[in-house]
């Protein structure tokens, strides 16, 4: 198994939980000098936060195990990829790389929908590689809407 997708079944372990709380099904971590130093998974229910995406709660615990608003060196891996207000942020965080699991084509901000995280036109730029462990993050996310469905839930 390569390094990325070690990483990203370590972010699936954090999605899971996720689905678990009948939250979302996303999880991230985020990895410096080949340690993970934040795991995090969507809460926006449970905190009634629409800000509290996995990947915003990943980067806010990098930060503070950092001491630094910069998380230069970083890796974010996310199950699936981000949404416009999560991109932003990993730029302004200055992130080195994103790894995301399934492409996200209704509000992906990675390139599926747009590009936040390597426009041209902003100060900073993210390396992307997307598909990594891609059926197994898109069957999870799936399964999750699927039982919201069958549940009435919207």
């Amino acid at each position: 198994m390569k390094i990325d997708e070690i990483y990203m079944s370590e972010a699936l372990k954090e999605a899971r939980k996720a689905f678990d709380l009948d939250e979302v099904a996303v999880g991230a971590i985020v990895v410096c000098k080949r340690k993970i130093i934040a795991r995090a998974h969507n809460q926006t229910r449970l905190l009634r936060d629409p800000t509290a995406h996995a990947e915003m709660i990943a980067l806010t615990q990098a930060a503070n195990s950092l001491k630094s608003e910069r998380l230069l060196n970083c890796t974010l891996y996310v199950t699936i990829e981000p949404c416009p207000m999560c991109a932003g942020a990993m730029v302004w965080a200055r992130i080195k790389r994103l790894v995301f699991g399934a492409a996200d084509p209704k509000a992906g901000a990675c390139g599926s929908v747009m590009n936040i995280a390597s426009h041209r036109k902003l100060n900073h730029r993210i390396n992307i590689a997307g598909g990594i462990l891609e059926e197994d993050c898109a069957s999870l996310i799936g399964k999750f809407f699927r039982k919201q469905r069958a549940q009435g839930k919207k």
